[in-house]
């Protein structure tokens, strides 16, 4: 009797957790999805959104990013290819911009195309709480996200992951 009631114990925690927040066990996140005109990221799996984030993007959030120093977001397809922690920015996920017609494009104008765009977390700072920057487009062409969004997003999506950074 007391192994069925510990079997049924058992039976029932698993069962409970089976449709909770997306976890690395559930549909593997192969896609990050952000839409700069809507300040969304999405994660899929599968073509299914299974979570979605409000953004903050560059000071100049129209057009993709152009040059090194032009305080936009890129535009087009990358991947999450590194991580790391940051003293200023608690989390931060590295995206590959940039691309092959991004590098065109610069060498083209004769530009420098930029780098370290990043996925990350807001600033760790007394004199501005973090509600300051939510609402705002304040990167230096960055994305961000609330840190305990970011928090999720670090343990939910790998390195290798595709991020596709539409409009």
């Amino acid at each position: 009797m007391r192994w069925s009631v510990a079997v049924l114990c058992l039976l029932f925690s698993v069962f409970s957790h089976a449709n909770a927040t997306p976890s690395l066990q559930s549909p593997a996140i192969d896609k990050v999805l952000v839409v700069k005109s809507e300040r969304k990221l999405q994660l899929l799996s599968r073509g299914q959104p299974l979570k979605s984030y409000r953004i903050s993007l560059g000071k100049q959030p129209s057009g993709p990013k152009q040059q090194q120093g032009d305080m936009r977001t890129p535009e087009g397809f990358y991947w999450i290819d590194w991580r790391k922690t940051s003293d200023k920015y608690n989390l931060a996920m590295h995206i590959s911009y940039p691309n092959a017609r991004d590098l065109a494009h610069a060498q083209a104008k004769g530009v420098p195309p930029g780098d370290m765009i990043m996925l990350h977390g807001t600033p760790l700072d007394e004199e501005y709480p973090e509600w300051f920057f939510h609402t705002l487009d304040w990167t230096e062409g960055c994305i961000a996200l609330r840190n305990d969004d970011m928090e999720e997003i670090w343990q939910l999506v790998r390195n290798g992951t595709l991020i596709e950074i539409r409009p």
